[in-house]
């Protein structure tokens, strides 16, 4: 990522309760430990889904600025400030279906939007999941959305500085800005 526009970009990926959520806040508050942004991408649709929100907001606690956006994120986000965006699977899965599985059209306006948001001053620190290392799915729409999510989590590692992996909660160090290792 080019910095001239003193921005920086980390990416945390991994699998489902890993610690990703943990240690992005940990990652982000060292970077801000005063006014710090959480932009949620989520949108809520069941209970259990609900309660996993109340606790990490809970966790966060009162000195975070919370923005909740599913679909432009990278239009509304404050500038100048250090961001953790959460996440871009629900995000990307928002689009996916906005754009009725067309993965080109969803790819290119997630990209889109994270390209506008690191063209400006911040920190930012986007959070996603590693949904491909199992095996090929029969569900046409599970393959489309895996590929898709591919796609953009190797499009958004390319940009950033810094990629960590959570492995059952051990943060892993796969790129940084001094070792550009595994990217085409």
């Amino acid at each position: 990522m080019n910095n001239d526009n003193n921005s920086r970009l980390i990416l945390i990926t991994g699998g489902q309760r890993s610690g990703k959520s943990r240690f992005a806040e940990k990652i982000t508050l060292e970077l801000d430990p005063v006014s710090p942004v959480y932009i949620a991408t989520a949108e809520i649709h069941d209970d259990d889904f609900a309660q996993r929100v109340r606790t990490h907001q809970e966790r966060r606690g009162p000195m975070w600025t919370n923005i909740e956006e599913s679909e432009r994120p990278g239009e509304i986000a404050p500038e100048g400030r250090t961001i953790l965006l959460e996440c871009v699977t629900l995000w990307t899965t928002k689009l996916f279906f906005k754009f009725e599985m067309d993965i080109e059209k969803a790819e290119n306006e997630v990209m889109r939007q994270v390209e506008l948001m690191i063209s400006r001053p911040g920190n930012y620190i986007f959070v996603t999941n590693e949904i491909g290392l199992g095996g090929t799915s029969s569900n046409i729409v599970q393959r489309k959305f895996t590929d898709l999510l591919g796609s953009v989590n190797r499009r958004i590692a390319q940009l950033a500085d810094t990629v960590y992996m959570i492995v059952a909660g051990i943060p892993v160090c796969i790129k940084n800005n001094e070792n550009n290792n595994g990217t085409f």
